[in-house]
């Protein structure tokens, strides 16, 4: 493909046209290395290639004479290119610091900066959520555990990402399964362009990829309710996101990744975060084995009701809030399709709700359901967050709809399998994951895309790209066999090894994790009992009334 034309200095935008057209229909722009800024500008064709070739992670289609604006593509002007190529993107090396620091600030959109760091902060916010709503749904006595665990994944896997899982994820020189070293200990992450995007700076992207990688070890650890003990879970959170969580981002993320090549199309996580934590999750029920509930009739494995429905609701609240930064970051810029992916979360999400609670009433013939809306809004967002930034907003309907009714078939695989997955993770993370990734390869468009301002896509079978399906669900194979198998196997070798037993006593159980491991409660006793006795106490009125009420109105019709 020839470029040509005239670069005019300080002009934007400007024109580029693409020599014989016709026989480059939709030409792939050639994908330089990061580090190709620093080759000779002698020709305006080889500027023009090294400025889009810093896009990596970017497919690109170009219509004829289409505007060529070089500050999109992270440049303020033609003449900066020629600073920048001088300039060390990883750090200051000595000279003018001051010029070097308005040279890599020169590079960012400050509105897109403010945007994902705005968004990193929201999803930060979803950890605690996770803890929240796992600790209503758990029996009181372990309820603290799981908040506490839930801050205890942001300590492990944040020094993990500094430590390694950073560069093992989304090194420039990644190989297609996993990244290297370049940026062990977090050297060298600074001003240069992401992988990601080259909108965003490295510093940036790495604080933006760490919540999610903190939220995908606190879903994965639900597997463990009210069973598993805490120091060696959060040991194996340090193990789990480096050899589980980092090479499966670092396939569907990176540009070097083997699904990324392959066209697999993921857009906030529902292979790496929820696909991947959900099979996590099974597979540590699986080694833990059952609690030591005694079995309602008819069923195979313990159930309870929660201890706690406000902190259920507030967990959600939390995670719904959250979910918002969650997609809408994951656009990497501040544009029409980060706003497009935050209305598909927020409608599939009502639309999931509402489906999971129907569900509730039609098939257990059940009044309405406080914690069947909370779940089911969370099967709404697990289910758009592959799909949000690819779909048209009426497909978020069917997609939160979908994942509502597969979800509340798949709570019943925990009686076929009998596996004690007490919190459902695999139910609504695994297979609402898998769900929104199906979905995705049918109703991606690529004009949703396009709203970026710089990716493009073939779209799914909304614009007769059937193949993309089958990407879809080579992805999510690997995924989720990868997640499960790689998971059993690293809890069954901890379990064997001396101070690593997974889980608790029987009588350590009974106890309850609270009083056994942290010495404290999510809420005194005393104080419990008494709201216990104050509800039984109003209902047992209530009945009474009804009673009363039901003799005046028999006595009245005789």
């Amino acid at each position: 493909m020839e470029l040509w034309g005239h670069l005019l200095p300080d002009v934007l935008p400007q024109h580029i046209r693409i020599r014989n057209w016709a026989s480059e229909r939709s030409p792939l722009l050639p994908l330089a290395s990061q580090w190709s800024f620093t080759r000779p500008y002698g020709s305006d064709a080889s500027l023009v290639i090294v400025i889009v070739g810093l896009r990596r992670s970017s497919r690109y289609k170009w219509a004829p004479q289409v505007p060529f604006n070089p500050r999109r593509l992270s440049f303020f002007a033609v003449t900066s290119v020629r600073a920048m190529a001088n300039s060390n993107l990883t750090g200051p090396s000595g000279g003018d610091s001051l010029t070097q620091s308005a040279e890599m600030n020169a590079q960012f959109d400050r509105g897109d900066i403010a945007w994902i760091y705005s968004a990193a902060v929201f999803v930060w916010i979803m950890i605690p959520g996770i803890g929240m709503l796992y600790a209503g749904l758990a029996r009181r006595h372990h309820s603290l555990a799981l908040v506490w665990q839930s801050l205890i994944s942001v300590c492990v896997v944040t020094f993990q990402w500094f430590f390694w899982g950073y560069s093992l994820t989304f090194s420039h020189s990644a190989g297609p399964f996993i990244g290297d070293l370049a940026n062990f200990g977090s050297k060298g992450v600074l001003a240069q362009p992401s992988v990601g995007s080259t909108l965003i700076p490295d510093i940036l992207f790495y604080l933006f990829q760490l919540v999610f990688s903190c939220a995908t070890a606190m879903i994965m650890i639900g597997g463990a309710m009210e069973r598993g003990r805490l120091i060696p879970s959060a040991i194996f959170i340090f193990i789990w996101t480096t050899i589980v969580y980092d090479p499966i981002a670092c396939w569907t993320w990176n540009s070097s990744g083997w699904l990324f090549k392959l066209g697999s199309l993921d857009f906030a996580g529902g292979g790496p975060v929820h696909m991947s934590s959900g099979a996590g999750a099974l597979a540590y029920a699986l080694v833990l084995g059952k609690r030591t509930m005694p079995l309602e009739d008819g069923k195979r494995v313990p159930r309870h009701k929660p201890s706690n429905v406000f902190l259920v609701v507030l967990g959600t609240v939390l995670l719904w809030f959250g979910w918002f930064g969650f997609n809408g970051g994951s656009a990497l810029n501040a544009s029409l399709r980060a706003i497009y992916a935050g209305v598909n979360t927020n409608l599939a999400a009502a639309c999931g709700a509402m489906t999971f609670c129907a569900l509730d009433v039609l098939r257990h013939k059940k009044r309405w359901s406080m914690v069947g809306l909370c779940c089911g809004a969370v099967a709404g967002l697990v289910g758009i967050t592959p799909a949000s930034g690819y779909v048209p907003i009426y497909f978020a309907v069917p997609v939160g709809v979908i994942t509502g009714c597969t979800t509340h078939l798949a709570l019943d695989l925990k009686d076929i399998l009998r596996i004690d997955d007490g919190l459902d993770v695999f139910a609504l993370h695994g297979i609402g994951g898998l769900t929104g990734n199906i979905l995705t390869g049918l109703f991606a468009a690529d004009y949703i895309t396009a709203l970026d301002g710089y990716s493009s896509i073939p779209g799914g079978w909304l614009n007769g790209n059937y193949v993309q399906l089958a990407y879809q669900l080579a992805g999510c194979a690997a995924i989720l066999s990868y997640s499960f198998v790689v998971t059993a196997v690293l809890l069954l070798v901890m379990d064997r090894i001396p101070g690593l037993r997974l889980r608790v006593s029987a009588e350590e159980e009974e106890g309850g994790l609270d009083a056994l491991e942290i010495g404290e409660a999510i809420m005194e006793y005393g104080m419990a009992e008494v709201l216990e006795a104050g509800t039984r106490r109003l209902n047992e009125e209530k009945e009474g009334q009804d009673e009363k009420n039901g003799k005046s109105s028999t006595e009245k019709e005789t």
